[in-house]
């Protein structure tokens, strides 16, 4: 084929136009570029390094010379294939990363740990657990932070020594209505939320008895103590932020001190 192209030229001449120096380069300059957008796109899908591959040798096949077209095309594919494909790990149960890394990033970990240079402000786990609150959420945080243990009662029915007592309602409190919630509806959500996050607690240990004379009479409390029947039971607890929620609220929100004694 080379050498028919030859003779042709020979007898009839080049009749492609040509181009200017400087023109061919800046045209080889851009199909440069195209070839490594070609090779990103590889990264986060197999099909779109040929779709980009097609689609640029649409784009100059009217301005390239058949040689130079193949060549071109050529050289991206070549582009492409030194560029790999990443595959991501949707399967349940399986970690993105491998036993390797892992080990890998524990053992930096201690390094740090033994590193006495190496200082650390906060728990790096702050950061995330913003992202996993709710707005109210974080009311309810400052709240406790700023006042302190919070009044929490159990209901259960009366029964002789307790025997067969059943639980109606557990950890009732009046702290979302209290720190100023917008969605009261979403106050058990809230509280489970936290104690998830080990930022809460209930504690066995009650605050002042004065204290649970204004949550009994709360619409939810009432409504338990009659679903309980004859002399119900009440069990008086409390409320509280964990060692790690006092240290996250004191990182994380500006607080004023209003702390009530138990």
């Amino acid at each position: 084929m080379a050498e028919e192209r030859k003779r042709e030229l020979a007898v009839n001449g080049d009749r492609s136009p040509a181009r200017p120096q400087g023109e061919r380069r800046l045209l080889w300059d851009a199909l440069r570029a195209v070839g490594q957008v070609a090779g990103v796109a590889a990264r986060t899908a197999e099909w779109a390094a040929e779709t980009a591959v097609e689609a640029s040798r649409q784009m100059v096949g009217a301005v390239v010379p058949p040689d130079d077209s193949a060549r071109l095309e050529a050289a991206m594919r070549q582009v492409v294939s030194y560029v790999p494909v990443e595959q991501s790990v949707n399967e349940p149960g399986v970690s993105a990363r491998g036993p390797a890394e892992l080990r890998q990033r524990g053992d930096a970990l201690l390094a740090r740990s033994a590193d006495v240079y190496f200082t650390e402000e906060v728990h790096p786990a702050f950061d995330h657990m913003l992202d996993e609150l709710a707005p109210d959420e974080a009311r309810i945080l400052r709240f406790l932070a700023q006042s302190g243990p919070q009044p929490s009662v159990d209901v259960r029915t009366f029964r002789p020594l307790g025997i067969g007592s059943e639980l109606v309602a557990g950890n009732l409190t009046s702290v979302p209505e209290q720190s100023g919630v917008r969605h009261l509806d979403r106050s058990s959500s809230y509280l489970i939320n936290l104690k998830r996050l080990g930022l809460v607690e209930i504690s066995d240990d009650p605050v002042v008895l004065s204290r649970y004379m204004v949550l009994e009479v709360q619409p939810n409390v009432d409504a338990a103590m009659k679903q309980a029947g004859r002399s119900p039971k009440v069990i008086r607890k409390s409320l509280v932020l964990t060692d790690f929620g006092r240290e996250f609220c004191a990182a994380c929100f500006t607080l004023e001190s209003r702390h009530e004694a138990n």
